[in-house]
Formats: structure tokens, C-alpha cells, sequence
């Protein structure tokens, strides 16, 4: 495997290689990519969501199906990994993507992807994030994070007689949150198709509909278009019935929850910004975060390098703590007295 390092441009690097030349060693590259491409949107996401005071706002149920999306995706990936012979990596200050910064191995280098409470244009972040090549209700060409998924998915089948189905997580996710979402075994090639399917289309959409073909509820649309509606403040709608139908924000209002109005945390953060460099019991707080944050990639590593769930349900119990510890520090507020407050920062340590 080539050195990891969120920072490089792997993927853009991986993009140009031909697919008649790509080997065992670039689809194994390729997945591990992707697994850190996956946990990178997590901390914004879930960072925004946790700002959300009222966890029964139509908004903050909305970003929470998103989320767990993505863990699926994040599990998913691993598996397709661990059955041709590789082990994840999400651990380490090289692996762990940083905040402020661009999404890892060079995809959408113009994007700085932050953490905050949610904010009309937090939401518009999180839309860009998951922007498909073609968007239906947008046209605008260019790469995405769709189109690396599309390069793995062909050139997956020239090594389907490397998938074992060993070291394979099973975790059932469909009743939180609908068909589709399970992490389930990567044993074939069919099973891996399927799977990419899923990630592309919950993230984009199709090319014929905004809507998610794998949803929790009939209707729900993919995730790019949900993130496009928090910002617009308006529901998506179909505003023609031709044979190529057309859709606009022109839908019902979708007024912004009440949330802690989280700063972006700035570069380094917050104990390099010196005016609101945190307290000792702030900046406690904010350390007790990264710490079950740090657990929990911990944890995850362990369950896809053995194969085994306990380490997969401990990482569920960091989860629940990163939740706790989060609503600590979202409350409280910044020293500059511009009424904004602290937000968690997602930073990996090392155990002590």
C-alpha cells in the first residue's frame, strides 16, 4: 500500500491511472481511499447534528438518516476490503482527516470542509460534499466523489477471485433506517456492485430522479438534495411533467432549527486561537471528546482486523458518548462574546 496520508492527492492519482492497468494493488489503495473518504464526512455531518436542540426537528431526524448512511457506507467498504485481503486503517494523526481542510486524496480540492453547528451555509457545505457529476435540479459537469465509486465498481470484477468473505462485519442498520442500509458480507461480485449502487445512489441520487432508490421512507431523497433543501429552506418539487421532468426548490418552507450557534473551529483548533483559547475545564471537555472519538476509530479498526463484533459494540458505546460530550461543549459559549459557542473538534489521539 502506498503511505497514508489524508492530505495527498492519492485519489486524483489513483483517477489517472487507465483501468486496464489497474491492479490488485490499486483496488486495494482504492477501497482503503475510499474507507477514510467515508469517515471524513462524519464529523461535520454529526457535528451539525448534535447543534440541533430539539433531536424531533424534521431537520435534525433528516441529517441523522444521513449520518447513518454513511457509517453503513464506512462498514460496507470494509468489508469489501477485508474479503480480498486487506486490513482498514482509520487510526493515527496521518490517517484521520484534520479540520479546516480539503476532503482526503485530492477529491473537490476547492472545498474546505469545516465543522459547525448547522447554518444555511453548512448545509450548502455538506450539499457540495455530496454534489453528483450532473445533478438534476443543477447542470454543472466535473468530478465527484460518485465518480471514483464508479471507477472502483469497474474494475472490481477483474479480481472478484479474490473476495474470501473472511473478516466480514455483519450489522443489521435497515431498521433505523430503511432498505439498503445493512452492513452486510461482501462474498461476490454481486454483492459488491450492489453495494456501490447503494452508496452512490443514497449520496446522488440518479440520473433520472433526486430521489433515494434505497430509502427509509418512500419519497426521501438522496443526500445531496436533502442538504440542497436545508440550505434552500425549501422542499424540492417536480415543477414539470414532460418526458424530461424538471425540479426546483419551490416546495414547502423548511424553516432552521433551533441550534447552538457553534463557531467553525478554526485551524489547529481551539487552543490556537487566541481569543478564545479554552479554560482548563474547557478545554477538558473538549479532550474527553476526542477521546471517545479516538476510541471509537480504535474499536473500529479492531472489529474489521479480527472479524469480530465486540469491538463494533464498543465503538457504538463511544458513539452514544461523543453525543454526550458533545452537547457539553456545543453550550458552551466562546469567549469574544459574540454569542457563538465552542464546537467539538475530532481530533485523534493516541491512547495515554
Amino acid at each position: 500500500m502506498t503511505t497514508l496520508d489524508y492530505r495527498s492527492d492519492a485519489i486524483v492519482r489513483l483517477m489517472h491511472v487507465p483501468p486496464e492497468e489497474c491492479d490488485e494493488q490499486w483496488l486495494r489503495d482504492a477501497l482503503q481511499r475510499a474507507i477514510v473518504l467515508e469517515l471524513s464526512t462524519i464529523p461535520p455531518y454529526a457535528a451539525a447534528l448534535w447543534s440541533v436542540k430539539d433531536d424531533q426537528d424534521e431537520v435534525a431526524k433528516s441529517i441523522r438518516e444521513i449520518v447513518f448512511d454513511e457509517m453503513s457506507h464506512f462498514g460496507l467498504m470494509c468489508n469489501m476490503l477485508t474479503s480480498i485481503g486487506g486490513t482498514p486503517h482509520v487510526t493515527g494523526g496521518a490517517v484521520v482527516p484534520q479540520y479546516p481542510g480539503a476532503l482526503p486524496g485530492g477529491v473537490r480540492p476547492e472545498l474546505e470542509v469545516y465543522l459547525s453547528g448547522l447554518s444555511r451555509d453548512s448545509a450548502f457545505l455538506f450539499s457540495e460534499i455530496e454534489k453528483p457529476d450532473n445533478p438534476i435540479a443543477l447542470a454543472e459537469t466535473y468530478t465527484s466523489i460518485g465518480a471514483f465509486y464508479t471507477r472502483i465498481a469497474e474494475v472490481f470484477p477483474a479480481f472478484a477471485h479474490l473476495l474470501t468473505g473472511q473478516r466480514q462485519i455483519e450489522f443489521p442498520m435497515a431498521g433505523q433506517h430503511g432498505a439498503g442500509n445493512d452492513i452486510v458480507p461482501m462474498n461476490t461480485i454481486g454483492d459488491v456492485l450492489q453495494a456501490i449502487e447503494i452508496i452512490k445512489a443514497q449520496g446522488e441520487g440518479t440520473d433520472a430522479s433526486p430521489e433515494n432508490p434505497f430509502p427509509g421512507k418512500p419519497g426521501e431523497l438522496a443526500h445531496y438534495y436533502r442538504f440542497r433543501e436545508i440550505h434552500h429552506g425549501r422542499k424540492l418539487i417536480q415543477v414539470s411533467d414532460s418526458a424530461h421532468p424538471k425540479w426546483d426548490f419551490q416546495g414547502d418552507p423548511i424553516p432552521l432549527p433551533d441550534c447552538h450557534p457553534a463557531a467553525r473551529v478554526p485551524a489547529g483548533g481551539w487552543a490556537e486561537d487566541p481569543t478564545n483559547r479554552p479554560t482548563p475545564d474547557t478545554a477538558a471537555k473538549l479532550d474527553a471528546f476526542d477521546g471517545h472519538y479516538s476510541s471509537m476509530l480504535r474499536d473500529l479498526e479492531e472489529a474489521w482486523r479480527s472479524g469480530t463484533t465486540p469491538p463494533l459494540f464498543s465503538a457504538i458505546g463511544s458513539m452514544g458518548a461523543m453525543r454526550s460530550a458533545a452537547r457539553t461543549v456545543l453550550a458552551i459559549p466562546l469567549p469574544d462574546g459574540s454569542g457563538s459557542t465552542y464546537c467539538p473538534e475530532f481530533r485523534y489521539t493516541d491512547p495515554s
